[in-house]
């Protein structure tokens, strides 16, 4: 895949544009009260980021790192969690902060994980991204930037073999 043969699915202005809606939307939602954002790696951190600059809560960041492509451009239809290590989060608002919820494979193993191992105040999924057409298994994002149909995006987080994250729009190959 290279730069020239990608077209752009959504620029940087549409972006940063949703971007600051959706941190209206947590604002509203959860008032002063603090949240802990567990960003996922490596494709959400730049969603993160943005995100987390437009909120006015009081905020933690985690971070944890899971995986489920099994080459660059398809899922391997398992979860692998390779640093799921938190703090205690009993308690606590917790916003799960991902790049793409394609199979729903991962949001689900994340939703369970949390629900499983924390008594938590309040769990929000956010991700940046929802392609509900390749959907395998129920679940939603409470909270997304863009609803995609069965396309391979990189760009703004998201990568095709480690490449393309830096991009500052969300782009595509034809």
């Amino acid at each position: 895949m290279k730069i020239e043969n990608l077209e752009t699915l959504f620029t940087k202005e549409q972006i940063r544009n949703r971007i600051k809606e959706i941190a209206q939307e947590l604002n509203n939602i959860y008032k002063g009260e603090e949240v802990v954002a567990v960003c996922v790696l490596k494709g959400a951190v730049m969603f993160a980021t943005e995100l987390v600059k437009y909120l006015d809560i009081p905020l933690k960041m985690e971070f944890i790192r899971l995986s489920s492509y099994g080459s660059a451009t398809t899922t391997s239809g398992k979860v692998n969690a390779v640093d799921i290590s938190l703090p205690d989060l009993n308690g606590k608002n917790v916003l799960i902060i991902e790049d793409i919820v394609d199979t729903g494979l991962t949001a689900k193993f994340l939703i369970d994980f949390m629900n499983n191992n924390f008594n938590l105040k309040s769990l929000k999924f956010c991700s940046l991204l929802d392609k509900k057409v390749t959907r395998k298994v129920d679940v939603e994002p409470d909270f997304y930037g863009f609803e995609i149909d069965d396309k391979f995006v990189v760009g703004f987080g998201l990568d095709y073999d480690g490449y393309f994250r830096n991009l500052s729009y969300i782009a595509y190959k034809p």
